[in-house]
């Protein structure tokens, strides 16, 4: 079945007006979901809306509330959530450009596709394609999707738009309490030039076909061979396997070089000291 469109409005650059569709880049069934069982009678637990000293309750009775103290909310009947006009529930307003590395990553949230609803949208929307893939900009906007209104970022994506969704800066933990107790001390210079040649020898253009989920195809297998009635394997690789005690300190030039050449490079070669140049001197 084609992919349900998640929202439908226009994409606004000025007074151009864009009629687009919105779609998930992501697929949620790649994943290995479980269900929570009642090993006695092998059925499905379900869960049920209850309230203290009433017991379960009907879903047209409940309603959304905001607690302002504690045991104390302000009630809002669906209708009057409904009512909150928006202008982004319908228009998604480019109203600013930023460079396309000027957004850091932390910010990012969920990617989507956005499309053109039809054949006369499309000589518009390849305009602004285009425009931003020549200018290496992003557009910055906001889109009301799901009862929330988010910041959202779109940039070309192949022939098509790319519409992610942005943190807002209040929801982004500040990093300094936590990196403050580290030291400013620059690396050594020798392991640094080992570190940065093991990273050249690694560096290739992203692929992500590359890597898979060893997770989910171990659960995936371990669910089969339940299936077949065969007992299940549990594996622990050698590398993986807790230490039995001893000297726990490595080290790091010795594991940095053997790393560089188990890919096949030679370490850079150590420049002669100063105590030994003064010595042949």
């Amino acid at each position: 079945m084609p992919p349900r469109a998640l929202w439908k409005g226009q994409l606004r650059l000025s007074l151009v007006s864009i009629p687009v569709e919105l779609f998930s880049a992501t697929r949620s069934g790649a994943n290995v979901s479980f269900r929570q069982i009642h090993e006695p009678s092998g059925k499905p637990v379900h869960y049920e809306k209850v309230v203290d000293g009433i017991g379960p309750v009907d879903t047209d009775d409940i309603v959304k509330g905001y607690e302002y103290e504690s045991g104390k909310y302000v009630l809002l009947e669906p209708k009057e959530v409904d009512s909150i006009k928006l202008e982004t529930k319908k228009t998604l307003e480019l109203v600013q450009f930023v460079g396309a590395c000027d957004i850091s990553p932390i910010y990012f949230d969920k990617p989507y596709y956005l499309v053109p609803t039809d054949d006369l949208a499309e000589d518009a929307y390849r305009v602004v394609r285009d425009a931003l893939r020549a200018s290496a900009k992003v557009g910055l906007g906001q889109l009301t999707l799901r009862g929330r209104e988010y910041l959202v970022a779109v940039k070309p994506c192949g022939d098509g738009l790319l519409l992610e969704t942005l943190r807002y800066a209040d929801e982004l933990r500040k990093a300094d309490p936590l990196f403050s107790g580290l030291s400013g001390k620059k690396a050594d210079k020798d392991l640094l030039d080992v570190a940065t040649a093991l990273i050249d020898r690694k560096t290739a253009p992203f692929d992500a076909a590359v890597f898979k989920d060893n997770y989910t195809a171990a659960l995936t297998d371990l669910v089969k061979r339940k299936m077949k009635g065969k007992a299940a394997r549990v594996s622990v690789d050698e590398d993986e396997r807790p230490s039995s005690g001893g000297d726990n300190v490595v080290d790091l030039m010795s594991a940095l070089k053997k790393s560089l050449e188990s890919s096949g490079k030679k370490p850079p070669a150590k420049p002669a000291s100063a105590a030994r140049r003064r010595k042949s001197a």
